[in-house]
């Protein structure tokens, strides 16, 4: 069965564990990877979690620019190479690169362009990262937050062409609802995706809206994927709406549906 985490600060580990979740998905850039004195007063709040820091996501902090002719190529490598040995130290198996902001095509700027300083991002994490044990899950986004690849299809095409096992791809249920982007997408490039993102119409909680669950966790099944589930959404009563989800999910992830 699929492990289950929620997006969440890292302040709110101990409160996830006492819903039953398996972990929890905690922003990277809540980390101040370029101060050191910072980092080693705020590192232990993961290091000593009470619920496994699993997933880790905002790859990029306000600021970092990852295309454009603006890019700080010698701090976004040193970013790189200081994420992936604080990453190792926390045990994060999945780190996600959504940061739609800072991944915006400016005006002026091409999409290839913008493409190959992607490619060279992705290229540098692959190499820092080799035998840390985390994956870094491209993540697409829909058009209303980046201007750069916004379709499963399209960060599978991305990653293939750099072919390494800890460069995959990231679905997120959400996203893929606004671009309207099919489902069966899934299957086609199974081999590609090593996370999921889940949220319900609106993006509120699983479970509390119209999307077609039963549907998503049956390509789930069909693709033997076997990774984790994090929920990434707004909730309006934590308290109910936490545990209603998780039970929601691990009745569709059992039935098969």
């Amino acid at each position: 069965m699929n492990r289950i985490g929620w997006c969440m600060g890292i302040e709110q580990a101990a409160f996830l564990a006492s819903k039953g979740f398996d972990y929890i998905e905690c922003p990277l850039s809540s980390l101040p990877l370029e101060d050191e004195l910072a980092l080693a007063e705020r590192l232990p709040l993961f290091l000593d979690s009470p619920l496994q820091v699993g997933a880790m996501n905002l790859f990029l902090p306000q600021g970092m620019l990852a295309v454009g002719p603006e890019v700080d190529r010698e701090r976004l490598r040193r970013y790189v190479s200081k994420a992936g040995e604080t990453i190792s130290a926390i045990g994060a198996q999945i780190v996600v690169l959504g940061s739609g902001r800072q991944r915006m095509i400016p005006e002026g700027w091409s999409k290839q362009q913008a493409e190959e300083q992607l490619l060279e991002l992705l290229q540098w994490i692959s190499e820092e990262w080799t035998g840390n044990g985390a994956v870094l899950a491209l993540e697409p986004l829909n058009r209303k937050e980046s201007n750069l690849i916004n379709r499963v299809e399209e960060a599978a095409q991305l990653v293939r062409q750099l072919g390494h096992a800890n460069i995959r791809v990231l679905a997120d249920f959400y996203h893929m609802d606004e671009e309207e982007e099919p489902l069966d997408t899934l299957l086609i490039h199974k081999e590609w995706i090593a996370h999921i993102h889940v949220a319900d119409t609106g993006r509120l909680a699983p479970g509390t809206g119209s999307y077609p669950y039963e549907r998503f966790y049956q390509l789930l099944r069909k693709m033997n994927y076997t990774g984790m589930i994090s929920a990434e959404c707004t909730l309006t009563a934590a308290d109910t709406e936490l545990a209603d989800s998780l039970a929601f999910m691990r009745r569709m992830a059992a039935n098969g549906a």
